[in-house]
């Protein structure tokens, strides 16, 4: 990933007046995504997936997608946005909002039924969203919004599967705003081809030629699945969010996108809703999103979503030091991180494929097999951020980035766990 080097000016998450007038992303833009790899032949374009209508069905209906209705009223469409009880799927539903709007406060909450969701009980289904972000819709265009929500009971109690609210809880916290903690997201995906969840371009039941001419690699038996990672780029800087880069991954059909710098819960909000955007393109496009942080087993790179991390103090004069002790505060508490940081890792975090075993951390300067990663730049300058590179695809962005400003600002080992690290652990480079 990029250095990073300055945070967002939107991290307020207001929506920028100036934005109002651009061009949505239509399907008319969109047109190249229908699939060349995939098992599905149609000659429709990228909004709708219509094998078997004739052109003029299709043209009406891209028609009615793509109508301004902002000649015709001042309303605008809200798609409420939040995760379900798996913790990684997301959810969405539209409702009619009276006129455009600024800021969450003027959204209305909501309510879905939990049980359809795994996250209420039949008899008690109902489920508050609370609005917390918004987003430019590049679907709708015009001043329609996406809003991110996080859910509550009706007594106003967080749901179990509330993740943002802990987070919101320790990035409120004096200490922690005080040192304007600065994150960099790196999300891996793996694109599949929709009938046999195969990945996108290898051929089908077999395999591509072994790893190396794919990571970052240009050309058809390189590269498979461009359209769509530059349609979500678009989409992204549409939107809002604080996208700073992609790149094809070291697995074919696999890709990664950055987001950051994003200041505290910001940068939970800006993954989710740019995980929101990339379904909601890979459903239009006949193609499906695995997070899956091994998706094919054997002598394939994993995918993870490693997290660049730095607060006020490391990024001064004397910052290594503050980052020396921040890496020794995440050597006492790696069961804790590890067992937050995504399903399935154990099958990706094997000391293979440029990872760290799961059992055991380690740290080390421009080492990408260690659990903790430092650049060159930051031993060289004496101060700048760490890499954090055991979270898995799937992780909750929440969870994670509020984890590391825990441990890292808020959390003091005892004299006993002191005492014993030291033993385990060097923090010589």
């Amino acid at each position: 990933m990029a250095q990073i080097l300055a945070p967002s000016a939107q991290w307020q998450m207001g929506i920028s007046k100036g934005l109002t007038d651009a061009t949505p992303l239509t399907t008319k833009m969109w047109g190249s995504l229908a699939l060349k790899q995939g098992s599905v032949k149609s000659s429709a374009k990228f909004g709708v997936f219509a094998v078997k209508s004739d052109n003029s069905t299709i043209n009406r209906l891209e028609q009615m997608l793509n109508l301004d209705v902002t000649p015709y009223t001042d309303k605008i469409i809200a798609e409420y946005i939040w995760i379900g009880g798996s913790g990684i799927d997301v959810r969405s539903k539209s409702r009619t909002i009276s006129k455009p709007v600024e800021h969450p406060s003027e959204l209305p909450k909501w309510n879905y039924d939990g049980s359809s969701t795994g996250q209420a009980p039949g008899e008690d289904s109902e489920v508050i969203l609370y609005p917390q972000a918004i987003f430019k819709d590049p679907f709708r265009g015009g001043n329609n919004i996406l809003v991110i929500c996080d859910t509550y009971t009706p007594a106003g109690e967080p749901i179990p599967t509330n993740k943002r609210y802990r987070a919101a809880q320790i990035f409120s916290d004096p200490k922690v705003s005080a040192e304007i903690p600065w994150y960099g997201i790196e999300q891996e995906y793996t694109l599949l081809q929709t009938n046999v969840k195969w990945p996108l371009g290898w051929p089908a039941g077999g395999y591509p030629g072994p790893q190396g001419p794919y990571y970052c690699g240009v050309g058809a038996d390189k590269s498979f699945g461009r359209d769509i990672s530059d349609a979500h780029y678009k989409a992204c800087l549409y939107a809002g969010i604080n996208i700073s880069g992609t790149n094809g991954e070291v697995m074919p059909g696999q890709w990664e996108f950055q987001v950051g710098p994003s200041v505290g819960i910001e940068a939970g909000d800006h993954i989710w809703c740019a995980r929101y955007l990339l379904e909601r393109i890979t459903e239009q496009a006949g193609v499906v999103l695995s997070l899956d942080p091994k998706p094919i087993e054997g002598d394939w790179n994993g995918a993870g979503c490693h997290t660049n991390y730095s607060t006020k103090s490391m990024r001064e004069e004397g910052g290594f030091e503050v980052i020396k002790k921040a890496i020794f505060n995440l050597s006492l508490r790696h069961k804790e991180h590890i067992s937050a940081y995504g399903e399935g890792n154990e099958r990706r975090l094997t000391g293979k494929h440029e990872t760290a075993s799961i059992n055991t951390f380690s740290w080390g300067v421009a080492n990408r097999g260690c659990s903790i990663r430092v650049g060159r730049d930051t031993e060289k300058n004496g101060k700048g951020y760490l890499e954090d590179r055991r979270p898995a695809s799937n992780m909750d962005p929440y969870i994670v980035t509020s984890l590391l400003a825990e441990t890292t600002i808020l959390w003091e080992p005892t004299l006993e766990a002191e005492a014993l690290a030291a033993q385990k652990l060097s923090l010589k480079v």
